[in-house]
């Protein structure tokens, strides 16, 4: 854990990664191998939207990072367990209730939203495009999952030269086991982990707890 964090807001921004219904609600395709009860554990919701809230008021850009897929999921190259899962379970299907953003999470005015079709935010997606736009040196990282998809960003956002900072509390993943392997082994020596009220007490912001 970083004790002494430190954030400036003009060089900062967050992204809220697979917080979609197939992935964390009750009843989501990918929610009962336990993406659902960990999500819930975690206040996964609350803790993002929170933070959320206080990065739009420093202005902090927000960006939210959904897998999405078309119907059948075509094109998409079932070269590894998680891409035949999308398929098979027909998940995270445009347009569809599976893939929209969890309740409490939604893209609020003024965030923007990156899809994607791989595991990190960056792959062969917008999302490097726009940080180099907003002139962003640290991401701030939150979402799911911190053993996959979380993990994958923060390895691919550092070799790019960002600064990744997972936040412990505003990431969940299938069990606790999961989730501290992703934040205690993983992401050691390549991002920094804090915790929620770290990160808002770094980023200046008043926000209700």
């Amino acid at each position: 854990m970083n004790d002494q964090l430190t954030l400036d807001p003009k060089t900062t921004a967050m992204i809220i990664q697979d917080l979609q219904n197939d992935v964390i609600s009750e009843g989501g395709a990918f929610a009962g191998d336990g993406g659902y009860d960990h999500a819930k554990s975690q206040n996964v919701v609350e803790n993002v939207a929170r933070l959320a809230a206080a990065a739009r008021s420093v202005g902090v850009p927000v960006i939210h990072v959904h897998y999405v897929v078309d119907p059948g999921a075509p094109g998409t190259k079932l070269n590894a367990g998680l891409y035949r899962a999308v398929k098979e379970s027909d998940a995270l299907v445009r347009g569809t209730w599976g893939a929209a953003a969890a309740p409490g999470v939604e893209p609020q005015e003024g965030d923007l939203v990156v899809e994607k079709m791989r595991t990190s935010a960056f792959y062969n997606t917008r999302l490097m495009t726009l940080l180099q736009g907003f002139g962003t040196e640290t991401v701030i990282v939150t979402g799911a999952w911190t053993h996959m998809s979380i993990e994958h960003t923060a390895r691919y956002g550092a070799d790019a030269g960002y600064r990744m900072i997972v936040i412990n509390d505003a990431c969940s993943s299938i069990n606790d086991e999961w989730h501290n392997a992703g934040l205690n082994y993983a992401l050691t020596a390549i991002g920094e982990v804090a915790s929620l009220e770290q990160a808002i007490e770094a980023l200046g912001a008043r926000v209700a707890a």
